[in-house]
């Protein structure tokens, strides 16, 4: 896509959807993603849900398997959906990582 193209997409969205282009840049280019954390000693360093053990790559591991997000938000009383939104913008953005914690959790 030419950046000619991706300016007229833009420029199509709605307000709503625009502003989630922003925040997804916004946190491309400072490394930090809302609602998510990581913290060194804590589940290995992996990339997990504000203040809790919950990793990213576990709640796509669960939605690789079948669970949807009324199950997930059933089974992890914690979460929200707005975390869920997170988590998915996350790992959608950081594929390599959440798929070698995925090989790294398979292995072990």
């Amino acid at each position: 896509m030419t950046l000619d193209q991706l300016q007229t997409e833009l420029l199509a969205l709605s307000p709503q959807e625009k502003a989630q282009v922003i925040q997804l840049l916004v946190s491309s280019l400072s490394g930090t993603w809302v609602g998510i954390e990581k913290t060194p000693g804590v589940m290995g360093g992996d990339a997990c849900i504000r203040q809790t053990r919950i990793p990213v790559w576990l709640l796509v591991s669960l939605r690789q398997q079948g669970a949807t997000e009324a199950f997930l938000l059933e089974d992890y009383p914690d979460l929200t959906a707005a975390d869920l939104t997170n988590a998915w913008l996350y790992a959608s953005t950081h594929q390599s990582e959440i798929e070698v914690a995925l090989q790294r959790q398979a292995a072990a």
